[in-house]
């Protein structure tokens, strides 16, 4: 039970295409977005849809999967980690960001067809 500690697996669909890049060390990372939705009813009985968006991090083996087969508009289902983390802009102002470290991603949807 030691690994639920902080584990975070989402199911929804990419925001846009991996972006990839190779670290000084010669690491391969991959960030993109998710977007989640929750359906409930509210007071008036009315259906809402709340869309969350997620950003993501692959490195390595994960990366080359997102290099390969994901896109923009793409269901999959991810599993790792959350990280926070800071840094200050150009400015000075100090920024923090929390992002899903992935160590498994699972492709579900249709099959793109093959051309002939």
């Amino acid at each position: 039970m030691s690994n639920l500690k902080n584990s975070v697996r989402l199911m929804g669909h990419i925001g846009q295409n991996p972006e990839l890049r190779t670290t000084t060390t010669g690491k391969k990372v991959a960030n993109f977005s998710l977007a989640t939705n929750e359906n409930y009813i509210d007071a008036n009985g009315q259906k809402v849809t709340e869309t969350m968006w997620h950003n993501l991090i692959a490195w390595g083996k994960q990366a080359d999967i997102a290099e390969k087969y994901l896109e923009k508009g793409k269901e999959i289902c991810i599993e790792g980690k959350i990280s926070n983390r800071n840094y200050q802009d150009k400015n000075g102002q100090k920024k923090y960001v929390t992002e899903i470290i992935i160590s498994e991603i699972l492709m579900i949807g249709p099959k793109e067809k093959k051309a002939a």
